[in-house]
């Protein structure tokens, strides 16, 4: 499940950088630029919250 959940968060990752890339390459599609900016940005903010809830479980000694 941990697998598959980072897999995910790299392959959404990857596809940010892609369309970034491609939005500066390309004359007139900054808006892939931007899309990337933002699919990044919520992808990290998602795993954050994703460990701060994990960190939350620890049975207390």
């Amino acid at each position: 499940m941990v697998r598959a959940v980072m897999a995910l968060f790299l392959l959404v990752v990857l596809v940010a950088v892609v369309l970034g890339i491609i939005g500066v390459a390309v004359q007139g599609l900054g808006y892939l630029l931007a899309i990337g900016i933002v699919l990044l940005a919520v992808d990290v903010i998602f795993f954050a919250l994703r460990l701060s809830r994990r960190a939350g479980r620890r049975p207390v000694r």
